[in-house]
């Protein structure tokens, strides 16, 4: 899930910025860039990537509840569904590092009597 959420907030962003709502000459789209980091350890399910995206998610969400706010028209619907799609991707992050630190510390916990 969160795979697929990174892949949509990179198409909604260069959407948005080239072709839906661009904003100047669409140099804006360079805020896709960062999300193309963590693909590789999202595919390998690396812990770290999790951690460190889950707190990532969160300039990208501020930037949508800003736009939000200020802005009408399609930009204001792709801001809200920018933020949909980063608290669905906060959701899995913190969801897959919960289960990954519950089964690790079950492996490591002995048996109850």
């Amino acid at each position: 899930m969160a795979l697929a959420a990174v892949l949509g907030l990179i198409v909604l962003c260069l959407a948005w910025e080239l072709w839906l709502a661009p904003t100047g000459r669409g140099t804006l789209a360079i805020k896709a860039l960062p999300l193309f980091f963590p693909l590789v350890g999202l595919w390998r399910y690396r812990l770290y990537t999790y951690r460190w995206l889950s707190l990532l998610v969160w300039v990208y969400c501020g930037e949508g509840l800003v736009r939000a706010s200020s802005e009408v028209g399609l930009s204001r619907s792709l801001a809200v569904l920018e933020i949909v799609l980063c608290v669905v991707l906060f959701a899995a992050c913190a969801a897959q590092v919960r289960w990954r630190l519950a089964a690790a510390k079950a492996e490591n916990t002995p048996p109850p009597p």
